[in-house]
């Protein structure tokens, strides 16, 4: 079953002599367990396409389908159980002056879940970190904790799909490794949809089966991991970007 399906996805803003297209004709596939990555340099659409998935733009134009419906058609509790996003900056989704318990709770009453001190006791575990943390607050925590944290909240509603929106680049490299081995062992336990965006083609190489590569709002590639692995892409620039990314890594 066909998870994320994205067909034609296109935003324009601006007006008149200012208009600029941003997305144009964006396509692509995520099956359901599948891990899907999105690369490209800073600014080519990658957020953006998540954005417009979680239904935090609605500016776009073409068709997103979720498990064969369309976002726009599906009631927004029922969405927000399929789908949920983990962000990039663990400082900034968790409310500064908001505990742990409380984080974690807000969805579990807005969705009127029973056995919620269970479910925040049990989604902390998952995510590596002992159910004491209910009481802490995000400023008593590291950066990789408050990510497991962000993982944990968005898990609590069992959803099928995760938007990862470069969930490890504000964490220290030893802290990405945890994390991303996390996002991997969670997937293969819960049978979960990935759309996974990155910068770091060694992140997308160690976590997805597929990525599409982006230039300038546009998908200019969809290839799979072994293609990666061997440079052997069709497009330009997404050769000219695998082989940048093998050079940085040798010189490291």
């Amino acid at each position: 079953m066909t998870a994320i399906d994205v067909r034609n996805l296109s935003i324009d803003l601006g007006y008149g002599p200012a208009k600029r297209r941003i997305l144009g004709d964006v396509c692509f596939s995520v099956e359901a367990g599948e891990s899907f990555g999105l690369v490209g340099e800073s600014g080519s659409g990658k957020s953006t396409i998540l954005r417009c998935i979680a239904r935090l733009l609605n500016v776009w134009e073409g068709d997103i389908q979720l498990e064969g419906r369309s976002v726009n058609d599906m009631p927004f509790v029922e969405y927000c159980r399929a789908v949920q996003m983990v962000f990039q900056d663990p400082y900034g989704s968790l409310h500064p002056r908001q505990s742990i318990r409380t984080a974690l709770q807000e969805p579990l009453r807005i969705h009127r879940m029973d056995r919620q001190v269970e479910r925040m006791e049990r989604a902390l575990i998952d995510v590596g970190l002992d159910p004491a943390f209910l009481s802490r607050y995000p400023h008593e925590l590291s950066g990789g904790q408050r990510q497991r944290v962000a993982i944990a909240r968005a898990l609590i509603l069992e959803p099928r799909i995760l938007l990862l929106d470069e969930p490890t680049s504000a964490l220290d490299v030893s802290v990405q490794a945890e994390v991303l081995n996390l996002l991997a062992d969670l997937r293969a336990k819960r049978n979960l949809t990935y759309l996974f965006v990155s910068h770091d083609l060694a992140v997308i190489d160690h976590m997805c089966e597929r990525l599409a590569v982006m230039q300038h709002g546009r998908v200019v590639e969809v290839m799979s991991r072994d293609l990666l692995a061997t440079g052997q892409a069709k497009d330009p620039y997404a050769r000219e970007l695998i082989q940048a990314s093998l050079e940085y890594d040798h010189a490291v």
